[in-house]
């Protein structure tokens, strides 16, 4: 569901159209070495209104890749139905059961920052700030959203040392992540209001049967979570999303100064935005490559994953060695009594699965593929249990 609540003394005032505000192209907008004065920073808090990860993840991409922030940073505040969002270097089937995602229709996404899995739907709201490279600032960002909840809502969060923001040092209501280029960052973050905490933690399980080593993908770091609304009645997503619009306006862009109301009349206020191709040219076709299995899986770090296999007369153990999400060598290793066919010790087998796309279930194949030629025990074991 779209959201569109806004702070009602600023209805009408400073609820724009998206036409009149938005920043400029990056191709024509200043260099980003120019000094420019405080008060020329112009800011806008743009609400998306789309509640699909891809079109919200294609979204911030095509302003990083397309806008000018050199005098206008905005903040964008989005919601997602629910779904995983891995970073960009991150292995899915380490970062979440993806048996359990399709049975509960959650969606898998991989963003273009780096980062940890973490859990969205709509309980659950996501804050982009961008802004050119030299301003880049994760602490004051967190900062403001800190301060927002103070003020409301006199909760009292910390701001961990990994940028986490915290609640009796302990329990975390907001991750972060970010992506730096050669001009624009953003620097993205959640906060947990009234998310499904049953469906977060049953989503974000690995599949304990599988065994994954040889990546140099990022693991995430599990912490214990809390939601808002579990501290404060009070608090909704729609509320949030007035008052940490609110506090970014009224925030100097450079200096981090409340000027209040008056520095709020300078800015270009709220702003509702569609995420279709009338407004934003090309991004359809973003969104199209981050739905692909390409995109989520395929950009994997390869890894190797191993299962262990009981085939009656001892135990095998399995190897597979996975790269670009396609499996790309098969390894048995059999005990030292145990040969198959002629063949003893680490064993690189030629099998269908060579080739295929991996899930789980490619360890069936193998399995299948194994029982094709016979297990004995070799001359040497034989020999040894002939003297007994």
């Amino acid at each position: 569901m779209a959201f569109c609540v806004v702070r009602s003394a600023l209805r009408g005032k400073i609820v724009t159209s998206l036409r009149q505000g938005f920043p400029r192209p990056l191709t024509c907008g200043l260099s980003t070495k120019e000094k420019v004065d405080e008060k020329d920073i112009k800011k806008s808090v743009f609400i998306s209104q789309s509640s699909d990860v891809y079109t919200n993840l294609a979204l911030e991409d095509w302003m990083y890749n397309n806008l000018d922030f050199t005098n206008h940073h905005v903040m964008l505040l989005w919601r997602n139905d629910p779904c995983v969002v891995i970073g960009r270097h991150q292995n899915p089937w380490c970062e979440s059961d993806l048996t359990s995602l399709e049975n509960n229709r959650v969606s898998l996404a991989r963003r273009n920052s780096g980062g940890g899995a973490v859990y969205h739907d709509p309980g659950n709201l996501n804050i982009t700030f961008f802004a050119p490279k030299q301003r880049y600032n994760r602490k004051n960002n967190l900062v403001l959203l800190a301060k927002t909840l103070e003020r409301e809502w006199n909760l009292r969060p910390e701001i961990s040392s990994k940028e986490d923001i915290l609640i009796d040092d302990t329990y975390k209501i907001s991750g972060t992540a970010s992506r730096i280029g050669r001009l624009n960052t953003y620097h993205h973050c959640t906060l947990l209001v009234d998310v499904d905490k049953k469906l977060l933690k049953s989503s974000l399980v690995q599949n304990e049967e599988m065994s994954i080593s040889g990546s140099t993908a990022t693991k995430s770091a599990p912490s214990p979570t809390v939601n808002l609304k579990e501290l404060h009645s009070g608090i909704t997503v729609q509320k949030l999303v007035a008052e940490v619009g609110w506090q970014y306006l009224r925030t100097t862009a450079l200096t981090q100064q409340d000027g209040g109301w008056n520095q709020v009349q300078k800015q270009n206020g709220f702003q509702l935005v569609n995420p279709s191709h009338d407004w934003f040219p090309g991004i359809d076709e973003i969104k199209n490559n981050l739905r692909t299995w390409e995109w989520r899986f395929g950009k994997t770090p390869k890894f190797t994953v191993s299962q262990d296999h009981n085939v009656g007369c001892g135990t095998v153990h399995i190897d597979i060695n996975v790269e670009g999400g396609l499996v790309k060598d098969v390894c048995m290793t059999l005990p030292e009594d145990l040969s198959w066919g002629n063949l003893t010790g680490r064993v690189s087998m030629l099998t269908s699965a060579r080739g295929q796309r991996f899930s789980p279930s490619i360890f069936t194949i193998v399995k299948q593929a194994i029982k094709q030629q016979q297990l004995h025990f070799t001359k040497e074991h034989q020999k040894q249990a002939a003297r007994v």
